[in-house]
């Protein structure tokens, strides 16, 4: 039972990620890079909020420590957008025409690869322990907590995974026309859906996993809009936009 247990949760957790890099990234070295450098910074924005949790009071570590957290890795987002804007010129130099890549034309390629490796390392973090637990000898359950908890880890996983790729997009297009709005919807959302994750304390996963759900769905839409997307009359297409690189 604990390995279906397991086997179940990680399929949960990271199966939809695995399937994104199988299909998009495996067979692009130059994607493959930014993915690995984007999750190294969202590694620094770990480090720096384990320091800050170590000197926040303990009656308020919790709470506080998600917010600095958050903010922490909105900051390092921009700073990998700033890196990968001074970049831009030594990508397009070692870029292979074979490869089928649009890497180095299409910059909103380029933020879904960085927000994925953002929500990738992310993902590993959050769910690493839990599964470590459940592979056995017994199933974790926490005294006086639900038998669902390791589920809606799971589930939650892969809504952060799928959110720091969309938010991403959004992030890295707000920065260059200067749309604040957006750039507010991304920061304030991962504030909300990370505040919310503190009620699963209280085995409140309906509360928790519903806003979850419709943010993520909310942020696809507007990630869609970003990308060049349209709806009209029930139908949604896709405009092929180059944005100018320039």
């Amino acid at each position: 039972m604990t390995i279906m247990e397991f086997v179940g949760c990680a399929s949960t957790a990271y199966g939809p990620t695995a399937g994104l890099f199988a299909f998009t990234i495996m067979k692009d070295p130059i994607r493959i890079i930014i993915l690995i450098a984007s999750a190294f910074f969202w590694l620094l924005s770990l480090l720096l909020s384990s320091i800050i949790w170590v000197c926040i009071p303990s009656e308020s570590a919790l709470f506080l420590g998600v917010i600095f957290s958050v903010i922490l890795q909105e900051i390092f987002r921009y700073l990998l957008y700033i890196v990968l804007q001074k970049v831009e010129k030594g990508l397009k130099k070692v870029y292979i025409p074979n490869t089928n890549t649009e890497i180095t034309n299409n910059r909103h390629i380029l933020a879904y690869v960085a927000g994925l490796g953002f929500g990738v390392m992310s993902g590993a973090f959050s769910l690493a322990n839990v599964l470590a637990e459940v592979i056995g000898p017994g199933t974790m359950k926490s005294e006086g907590g639900s038998e669902y908890f390791c589920l809606v880890s799971s589930i939650f996983t892969i809504i952060f995974t799928l959110l720091h790729t969309l938010w991403s997009v959004i992030f890295f297009n707000s920065i260059e026309n200067k749309n604040y709005a957006l750039l507010s919807w991304v920061v304030g959302s991962h504030l909300a859906v990370s505040c919310l994750t503190l009620l699963n304390q209280q085995s409140m996963y309906l509360a928790t996993l519903l806003p979850g759900c419709i943010t993520l769905v909310i942020t696809l839409y507007l990630a869609f809009r970003v990308w060049g997307g349209s709806c009209h009359r029930g139908l949604c297409r896709h405009q092929n936009i180059v944005p100018n690189l320039n």
